[in-house]
C-alpha cells in the first residue's frame, strides 16, 4: 500500500483528493495546502477548499508559507510518502518534489506540452480551441515540462465558458490522477519526454488588463475571449460615459450587406433589445453583462434602466 501526500488548494483539486481517498491501493497520509487567507467583506480568514475536504476526512493538514523552510521539509519527511500528487498548487522546490521514493506527479488541465502555465483552461477557450484535456506528468525543475504519464482528451463545446470547462476538467483530472497512481503502483506507468514543438502557446496567469476587450479584433475572436474569462475574472469594456461593463456572454452580429462598417469600438443600442459594439469585421452583441455597482443581468434587463451615452 502506497503512502500518498496530496498537495492542492482550490476546489479544482478536491475531486482528485476524494478519488485518492477511495483508492484501496494507497492511503493519503497528509495534505499540503495554502495558508488560510482573508476573504469577503469582513476579511475573515478562509480555509482553502482542499483544507476543508481534508479536515472532513480527518487528515493531517500542513499549510507552509515557505516550501523551502527546513522545518516544513523535516515535518514533511516524517510522513514517509512513497508518492506525492499535486493539483493546482505552487511550484515545488526540488528538495520537496524529489523527496518520495517514487517522486511527485502533477495533474495539469491541458494536453501538455500545449498551454504550460497557470491558466490553461482560460487560454484554450480564448484561442477558440475545440479540444483540450488533462495530463499527468512527473515533476522536474522547469514548470510543466516533466515526463508525461497519461492524457485524456476533452472536447470543448461551443457553449462552454471557463466555468463549465473548469467543471468538466476537474472531474476528468480526478479520474486521470487515479489511473496514473494505479499505474505507478503497478510499475507500468509510462514516462515519456515532452517533444519540442513550434506551435506551443503559453498559459500565463490572467492579469486584470487581460480582460479588456480590444475591438480592433474580429468579433469571433472577442466572443472566445469572453468565453475564456467568464464568469471570472470576466472580460470588460469601458462605456462611452466612462463606466466599466463586465461581459459574460456575447455573440457575433453579422452586419447587413452593403452596410458600411462603423469605427471599431463604436457603441450602438436600440434602448430595448440590444447593446453592441463595432469590431474589425462587424458587431459584437452583448448578451449577459454587469454594470459597475450592479448585479450581473441579461442585456435586455440592463436596458430597462440604462441609456447609452453618445
Amino acid at each position: 500500500m502506497l503512502n500518498l501526500v496530496f498537495m492542492g488548494t482550490p476546489d479544482f483539486a478536491v475531486p482528485t483528493l476524494e478519488s485518492l481517498l477511495a483508492w484501496p491501493g494507497g492511503r493519503v497520509v497528509a495534505v499540503i495546502t495554502a495558508p488560510d487567507r482573508p476573504a469577503g467583506r469582513g476579511q475573515q480568514l478562509q480555509a482553502s477548499a482542499v483544507k476543508v475536504a481534508a479536515l472532513a476526512h480527518g487528515l493531517p493538514v500542513l499549510q507552509p508559507t515557505n516550501l523551502k523552510s527546513p522545518e516544513f521539509q523535516a515535518e514533511l519527511k516524517t510522513y514517509a510518502a512513497d508518492l506525492q500528487v499535486v493539483v493546482a498548487f505552487r511550484m515545488l522546490p526540488e528538495a520537496v518534489w524529489s523527496m518520495p521514493r517514487l517522486g511527485s506527479i502533477n495533474v495539469h488541465a491541458s494536453l501538455l506540452p500545449q498551454y504550460r502555465g497557470a491558466a490553461p483552461i482560460n487560454w484554450a477557450l480564448m484561442h477558440g480551441d475545440t479540444e483540450t484535456g488533462v495530463t499527468s506528468f512527473f515533476l522536474r525543475h522547469e514548470i510543466d515540462t516533466g515526463n508525461l504519464i497519461l492524457q485524456d482528451r476533452v472536447p470543448i463545446a461551443p457553449e462552454d465558458d471557463f466555468g463549465s470547462l473548469y467543471a468538466k476538467l476537474k472531474v476528468a483530472g480526478a479520474a486521470l490522477a487515479r489511473r496514473s497512481v494505479e499505474a505507478i503502483a503497478a510499475g507500468t506507468a509510462p514516462s515519456i519526454p515532452q517533444a519540442p514543438r513550434a506551435d506551443l502557446r503559453p498559459a500565463p496567469k490572467i492579469q486584470k488588463e487581460t480582460g479588456r476587450l480590444d475591438f480592433s479584433r474580429p468579433a469571433a475572436e472577442l466572443v472566445n475571449w469572453v468565453r475564456g474569462l467568464s464568469p471570472i475574472p470576466a472580460a470588460f469594456a469601458t462605456l462611452p460615459d466612462g463606466r466599466l461593463l463586465k461581459i459574460f456572454r456575447a455573440q457575433v452580429q453579422v452586419p447587413e450587406a452593403d452596410t458600411p462598417l462603423p469605427t471599431p469600438g463604436s457603441w450602438a443600442s436600440d434602448g430595448r433589445h440590444f447593446l453592441r459594439v463595432a469590431t474589425a469585421d462587424g458587431w459584437l452583441d452583448l448578451l449577459d453583462v454587469q454594470l459597475e455597482g450592479k448585479k450581473r443581468m441579461p442585456v435586455k434587463e440592463l436596458l430597462l434602466g440604462f441609456k447609452l451615452a453618445r
